[in-house]
């Protein structure tokens, strides 16, 4: 059988080899506990680990202490040349970079090895935008799909209305509960990445199609419901697989639109808005960024549409 890819270790296969597995589970209660991560976040982490450990065990390294800053080096390298994009190599340094930190800091390690560990930059690209428009239309087939009274068409257009208003994240969106959102007020209480709250704004079409859900709501609500605000046809809450299908089945009618994910709703919404004037600080609180650089991606966004636009139109391009 041939060996995995070192950027594909199997995560349900055989225990580590050379970092010690209950070090391993330690670290993930360190980030779930006191870092307050998200499972999906520390599975990410684990299987980072796994990665490592499968890299280390290849080439040979004994255990733990003998993992030097060479080695470390050697797996990020072997991720480059198996393919793997830029962000997922940042995030595998940082995860072992705060792995070994941690160990050294409970004491079981004597030195760390990732000191000096740079990572490659992220890539400087984001996935599919719409144009205003192209989100426009999009709205409009939503709002025409919900006029066959179907509750989760109308329940479809509630969350895609929400999602491109609030430019929230998906897994922000599920987390909803029917109490989360003020539509007196026109927003909803979000928890963001580390347990953080904010809140977000949403405009007037995000307002009549959450009140058109809430009103049919009861129709698809059981008891295994509890608070959520958004649910699937057997009343459980939503989950983000289901918000993935109802934002495809809709694109597939819209001619010329980029390939698209709930994400690329967040990333339309910052953009646009952007575009419309907002300044950056506002943009980054509103879609929960912890630093700014993280939202100056989008302005390269702009300023590309910008130079496009000028090559088309100004006579002198």
């Amino acid at each position: 059988m041939p060996s995995r890819s070192p950027d594909r270790p199997d995560p349900s296969g055989p225990g580590l080899r050379v970092l010690p597995e209950g070090l391993a589970e330690a670290f993930a209660e360190h980030l779930r506990v006191e870092k307050g991560r998200s499972a999906h976040t520390v599975r990410a982490y684990l299987g980072d680990l796994r990665s490592l450990d499968h890299h280390l065990a290849e080439t040979g390294v004994g255990g733990l202490p003998d993992v030097r800053l060479a080695d470390l080096r050697g797996w990020l390298g072997s991720l480059g040349d198996a393919g793997t994009s830029r962000s997922t190599i940042s995030r595998r340094a940082a995860a072992a970079k705060g792995f070994f930190r941690w160990a050294v800091r409970t004491r079981h390690l004597a030195a760390d090895p990732s000191l000096r560990l740079v990572a490659p930059g992220k890539d400087k690209h984001l996935p599919g935008v719409l144009r205003s428009g192209q989100a426009g239309d999009l709205m409009d087939l939503a709002a025409v799909a919900s006029d066959d009274e179907d509750p989760i068409h109308v329940r479809n257009r509630a969350m895609l209305e929400l999602l491109y208003a609030s430019g929230m994240r998906v897994g922000e969106l599920t987390g909803l509960d029917v109490d989360d959102v003020d539509l007196e007020q026109a927003t909803a209480r979000v928890l963001g990445k580390g347990d953080k709250e904010r809140i977000v704004p949403f405009g007037t079409p995000a307002t009549e199609a959450l009140l058109a859900w809430l009103s049919v709501r009861p129709q698809v609500a059981t008891h295994e419901s509890g608070p959520a605000l958004f649910l699937g046809r057997r009343g459980r809450r939503v989950d983000q697989r289901q918000v993935r299908s109802s934002l495809q089945a809709l694109l597939r009618h819209l001619p010329d639109v980029p390939p698209l994910s709930p994400h690329g709703l967040r990333h339309s919404a910052a953009t646009h808005l952007l575009e419309g004037g907002a300044d950056l600080r506002t943009v980054q609180e509103l879609l929960g960024h912890a630093s700014l650089a993280t939202t100056q991606i989008y302005t390269h966004v702009s300023v590309d549409r910008l130079r496009t636009a000028y090559q088309q139109a100004h006579p002198r391009a």
